[in-house]
């Protein structure tokens, strides 16, 4: 089938390098997800009444009140609280951002794991698991 054996080695040696390639991207992978998973994003209002931290999923994970929050309405404390959210889960997803480009560089890999992020932070606004 190989009409020499200079064909058989090139043809040889590529598949090593492209095994090689492959398990380098799954290794990065791996420590891509597992530093993912430890992620948080959390922000601050801007009269620091209220601290807001999500999850690596963007989900709340710890709320903080100021006692200076009595002050104002519920209806505004309620407003401010998901503006806040909001931002943690803007943190979050500058966060997945360098980490993604640090681990697989700034290609197609990166991008779709940025856009999955951005998607699903984006979604999670305005939808409530709330029953009615």
């Amino acid at each position: 089938m190989w009409a020499d054996e200079a064909a058989l080695d090139t043809a040889q040696r590529r598949l090593d390098e492209w095994e090689a390639s492959l398990a380098e991207q799954a290794k990065r992978a791996k420590t891509l997800s597992a530093r993912m998973q430890g992620l948080t994003g959390t922000a601050r209002n801007v009269d620091r009444t209220i601290e807001v931290t999500v999850d690596s999923a963007g989900l709340l994970i710890d709320l903080r009140l100021d006692e200076r929050i009595r002050q104002q309405s519920a209806a505004g404390t309620a407003r401010q609280i998901l503006e806040t959210t909001r931002a943690a889960g803007a943190d979050l997803l500058r966060q997945v951002s360098a980490a993604a480009v640090e681990s697989l560089g700034d290609g197609a890999s990166a991008r779709a794991i940025i856009d999955s992020y951005r998607s699903r932070l984006s979604h999670d606004e305005g939808q409530s698991d709330a029953r009615r």
